[in-house]
């Protein structure tokens, strides 16, 4: 009687459903850090797209009467500000505002395309930077009547974190963990 009821209790399926938690149980950490890898991602490049919208619609109100072919114009300061702002307000610059993160950064380029450089924003990533890029000199189509616009270009580093969970399982793999997210928006000069 008791040897019978051992052997029931060692049945073979009792630890078939361990096992089968035990492989499929990495399977799912790596979906669900994914999922959340993939939409965290997605949401910094809704951010990152927002920010330029609002600085091309800034960009195309400013005058154009301070374009040189020597240094970046004043007049795109308040563009490169706004944007700035945008993203430290969304919460996609971590550390906004910081005094290793401030607007207008470095500027560089001339004349109707200036390339804006803010570095120390990201986290603990210093050597990730912000980069603004407006150009004033865009030209709508080939034909005539042709369009005189202003595109706004942002870049910005999003760093992975699905590389830590495939580290763990697997040890000695890895991936490039950072993919550069760049975002443009397109308006007509108004002035």
């Amino acid at each position: 009687m008791a040897g019978s009821r051992i052997l029931r209790l060692l049945r073979p399926d009792d630890g078939s459903a361990i096992l089968e938690f035990a492989i499929t149980l990495p399977l799912l950490v790596v979906f669900v850090v994914g999922i959340y890898d993939f939409s965290a991602a997605f949401n910094q490049k809704q951010k990152i797209e927002q920010a330029a919208q609002e600085g091309a619609i800034i960009a195309g109100a400013q005058p154009t009467s301070d374009i040189s072919s020597t240094a970046a114009p004043a007049s795109m300061l308040p563009v490169v500000s706004a944007i700035f702002n945008s993203l430290a307000g969304s919460g996609a610059l971590p550390n906004a505002n910081s005094g290793t993160c401030n607007a207008p950064g470095t500027a560089t380029g001339t004349g109707l395309a200036s390339n804006y450089s803010i570095s120390g924003c990201s986290g603990g990533f210093p050597g990730d930077n912000l980069v603004i890029t407006i150009n004033r000199g865009w030209v709508s189509g080939s034909g005539s009547p042709a369009a005189i616009g202003t595109i706004v270009t942002i870049v910005y580093p999003y760093h992975w974190q699905f590389n830590s969970v495939i580290q763990l399982m697997i040890p000695g793999a890895n991936y490039a963990a950072i993919t550069q997210l760049t975002e443009s928006a397109t308006v007509h000069n108004q002035m």
